[in-house]
């Protein structure tokens, strides 16, 4: 194969920003990641596994197995309207072992912890996040060194825990192997819910071939399907077969591309890809592997089109209709929304994607009028890729959430009710036990707030100055406070 042809598959890393592909820069990208194979990719981070110099800093701060008692502190357990002043916290390896409410001496031989009247609350999860892609620039991508990529997504990888998101829901990445690395401990990140690569049509979000790679050459794959970013699929036997690759690996849900989407610059946000028989061959697939499915999709059409074939989540819907809507809400199936606003939240667009983006600030209000409206069980995720200067806002993407619902909503959103959604997942859950709230026999992870988010939502965006503490699966991975 010509490095001409091999190397455009690589400039599908500017679309973010619009069609740059065909500009010399990006030709040149296209030759210095020639390497940039799936195998490569993978390759990279198993050296930074196996040399283990990848440590996460303060993560055996407690010992497994250790117990903390944790007191002085006002309680939102993920799922009420107010906070809790009578209750003490007891923690042993990674579960929480006790909420103690008779001000009990602590446990013999416990890590005793004062939290000075702070609030105390779950983890928070993003629900629609991309853990390889949120902060990767394209200046970094340019080098062609793969293990430069996963240098910068370890580094976002632990920001995205310091700023108290303790879980992400992954909706496409070749995250399998990264998973690994932090649940083994050797790099300090979220707990990952991963789908593998999101499965799109030709023509649809994802396929970001370049015109010369069109038609494809027999078997080959394009950059992104050799990574395990995407799988472009058009026909019921090879959709079944990547659907269960990804299973294979580990998914705990299953990605669908229904439409078209902002960073892809060929495909429009009004188009509709897989057909209704297509979808329910994916769907058919994932409930065999007792999880489900979740369809990229912002059109009336497209969400209804998904909806019809068994989805158990829509992805975005941005454009959707007040009928399109109600359909969601008597089914019952969960919406996963991006509250994009303003340019702020988007970054610089150009080309196609800048009229896009446009769409779904109109669309945002729209669409959580008819949350409120019709009681649409809706998760919140921030949707952030490719800026180190978005990935921060993954906070204030969720403060606005204000703008509709109660500060106490808002929390539960990132919390508890967002932990339903990851538990659509069933057996294929990664991580046995509750997630989003604190009580007895949960997962241990919680946040520590200076000051009173219910009073407050904004302390949510300053996790540098207002987390006093943060601890993930029972390990402090942050503690100002003295012991």
């Amino acid at each position: 194969m010509s490095s001409s042809r091999f190397g455009g598959r690589y400039a599908h890393f500017a679309h973010k920003a619009g069609c740059l592909c065909n500009l010399p820069d990006m030709q040149r990208v296209s030759l210095r990641l020639d390497s940039f194979s799936r195998r490569g990719f993978m390759t990279g981070l198993g050296a930074m596994v196996v040399s283990g110099s990848l440590t996460g800093r303060g993560m055996a701060q407690v010992s497994p197995g250790d117990r903390i008692f944790l007191r002085n502190l006002r309680l939102f357990d993920g799922t009420g309207d107010s906070l809790r002043t009578d209750v003490q916290v007891v923690v042993e390896g990674n579960r929480v072992i006790d909420l103690d409410q008779g001000n009990n001496p602590p446990p013999e031989g416990a890590k005793i912890i004062d939290c000075d009247d702070g609030v105390l609350m779950p983890g928070l999860i993003d629900a629609h996040w991309h853990t390889l892609y949120a902060a990767v620039p394209l200046q970094v991508l340019m080098t062609g060194d793969p293990g430069i990529v996963f240098a910068a997504s370890t580094a976002e990888a632990e920001r995205t825990l310091m700023r108290g998101f303790t879980t992400v829901r992954d909706m496409g990445g070749p995250v399998f192997t990264f998973k690994q690395a932090i649940d083994s401990g050797i790099i300090p990140g979220p707990r990952i819910f991963p789908s593998g690569a999101m499965i799109t049509t030709t023509g649809g979000h994802g396929d970001l071939r370049m015109p010369f790679e069109i038609p494809r050459d027999g078997e080959s794959l394009s950059l992104s399907e050799l990574m395990g970013s995407a799988a472009i699929v058009d026909d019921a036997g090879e959709l079944q077969r990547r659907v269960r690759e990804q299973l294979l690996q580990g998914a705990s849900q299953i990605k669908l591309v229904g439409g078209g989407g902002v960073s892809s610059p060929r495909s429009p946000l009004d188009i509709t890809t897989f057909s209704e028989a297509e979808l329910r061959v994916a769907v058919e697939v994932a409930r065999d592997w007792n999880t489900y499915v979740a369809v990229h999709a912002y059109a009336p059409r497209t969400v209804r089109r998904a909806l019809a074939a068994g989805a158990a989540c829509i992805e975005h819907a941005h454009l959707m209709d007040e009928e399109t809507a109600r359909d969601i809400a008597e089914r019952q199936v969960w919406l996963s929304m991006q509250p994009f606003l303003t340019m702020d939240d988007a970054g610089t667009q150009t080309g196609p994607g800048a009229e896009r983006v446009q769409q779904l600030f109109a669309g945002t209000p729209r669409v959580y009028e008819y949350v409120r409206k019709y009681g649409i069980r809706t998760a919140w995720g921030s949707d952030v890729l490719f800026s180190p200067e978005l990935a921060p806002r993954q906070s204030a993407m969720l403060t606005h959430l204000g703008r509709w619902y109660s500060n106490a909503e808002v929390l539960r959103n990132a919390t508890s009710v967002n932990a339903e959604l990851l538990a659509t997942s069933g057996l294929r859950s990664p991580y046995e036990g509750k997630l989003g709230v604190i009580e007895k026999g949960a997962l241990a992870d919680m946040i520590l707030v200076d000051g009173n988010p219910l009073d407050d939502l904004t302390l949510l965006e300053r996790p540098a100055e207002r987390f006093s503490l943060i601890m993930k699966d029972g390990l402090l991975v942050k503690n100002t406070l003295s012991e």
